[in-house]
């Protein structure tokens, strides 16, 4: 994610180079004088009335993954009534199938690999059907085409192969970093997710939550400093005529880069009073999930009767494992700038880790892709048409081929 954000950062600074390290060191000296300019909000939800707090009335549109695994387990219940009496598992014999997860991760226009390896698998003929799918930041973007399938390859495709950076933001003043919040507007990509999230594929994500396969996103709700996860399927089901417009919005705010790209501003109100949640990319937390690890999956299948049945969990990296070399410069942003990018890649690999060692308790099947050293074609820069292009190319050659998952994380031994 921050990894990204420098990438941009560089991006803006091209056109404004002198501009961009004014506004950087504005930046820091805005940090020593906090409070000199503010863009004016509603006041926080307090941590205490977080859980009265539901945008638009919809029930369980979202949970928190610290505090609220009890609503988790029973919309896990839920799900899987609804999907015994879809025809999803059990069936007249009784025999349960197997099931399917997919986690995609965040990593900006590195999310052409993803769409690239799913649309691959699809030709293939033996890409399930998921009964989960999860998205952060990028992830969040191609998630819901993902959830809805083959019918969605093409759309997903168009996004990044057919996307550049003018499709995304629009660059502020340099004095955005002091006065503003982003030094860019995401305006564009705003249009662009509303372009995709219509009305048909509201209807769609509510048909298949009735069956009960279930589509998370995850945000940051900043003031509260946790990630929220949010129950898209309930939301376009719920039939709130504001549900698009939400969805929307989450999926911006799970893309929301801090410092590049504004927050999103939720309002919600509590006992009658209005309140307003500043969200943001969900990457901030953790760059890719699966379910809490206080929600234990083997547990559950065992209260529901769920014998014989091996889950599997596929993770999407949408990026490499580690941030390539670089000979370093002794300047001061390019130090933060690459200290940052090295501690989001680690913290990246430990989500992965966090990951394999849940579905290793749960008794779930762990199987990992990312961008791998046979893709050498050198990053040209934010939403580059060539690199997407080829990205996407390349994901779905691996995709089509058969890729050869990861059982386990990068330097794990049993």
């Amino acid at each position: 994610m921050f990894e990204f954000a420098g990438r941009v950062c560089r991006r803006l600074g091209e056109p404004m180079a002198a501009a961009w390290r004014t506004a950087c060191a504005a930046a820091v000296l805005s940090l020593l004088l906090a409070g000199c300019a503010t863009t004016e909000r509603l006041p926080a939800v307090p941590l205490s009335l977080a859980a009265n707090a539901a945008p638009l009335d919809i029930a369980d549109a979202r949970f928190y993954g610290d505090t609220d695994i009890d609503r988790m387990s029973t919309l896990a219940t839920q799900a899987y009534q609804r999907a015994k009496a879809a025809g999803l598992v059990g069936g007249k014999t009784g025999k349960q199938m197997d099931r399917a997860y997919l986690a995609i991760s965040g990593g900006g226009d590195d999310g052409a690999y993803g769409a690239g390896l799913l649309a691959g698998w699809t030709k293939r003929g033996d890409r399930p059907q998921f009964a989960i799918v999860t998205g952060v930041s990028t992830g969040a973007l191609s998630a819901p085409f993902a959830f809805l399938g083959p019918e969605y390859d093409e759309q997903l495709k168009r996004i990044y192969t057919e996307t550049s950076a003018e499709d995304i933001y629009k660059p502020r003043g340099f004095m955005a970093a002091v006065a503003d919040d982003a030094i860019a507007d995401s305006a564009p990509l705003r249009d662009r997710i509303a372009s995709f999230v219509d009305k048909r594929m509201v209807q769609r994500l509510a048909e298949e939550y009735g069956k009960g396969r279930v589509l998370l996103i995850l945000t940051t709700n900043l003031d509260q400093g946790r990630s929220v996860i949010w129950n898209i399927g309930a939301i376009a089901a719920s039939g709130h005529p504001r549900s698009r417009e939400l969805i929307v919005e989450i999926l911006l705010a799970s893309s929301a880069v801090p410092g590049v790209f504004p927050p999103v501003m939720l309002n919600v109100s509590v006992d009658g009073k209005e309140y307003q949640e500043m969200h943001v990319d969900g990457g901030t937390v953790a760059q890719a999930f699966l379910y809490p690890p206080s929600f234990n999956l083997k547990n559950k299948m065992k209260e529901l009767g769920i014998k014989n049945v091996k889950p599997a969990a596929y993770i999407i990296r949408n990026g490499r494992l580690y941030r390539p070399e670089e000979n370093v410069q002794r300047q001061t942003l390019k130090i933060a700038h690459q200290a940052i990018s090295t501690m989001t890649a680690s913290s990246g690999v430990n989500d992965l880790y966090r990951m394999y060692l849940t579905t290793k308790r749960d008794g779930v099947e762990f199987r990992l892709a990312y961008i791998e050293d046979d893709f050498r074609l050198a990053y040209k820069g934010p939403f580059d048409k060539g690199y997407m292009n080829a990205l996407f190319e390349h994901g779905y050659e691996v995709g089509l081929a058969g890729y050869n998952w990861h059982t386990k994380p990068p330097g794990y031994t049993d």
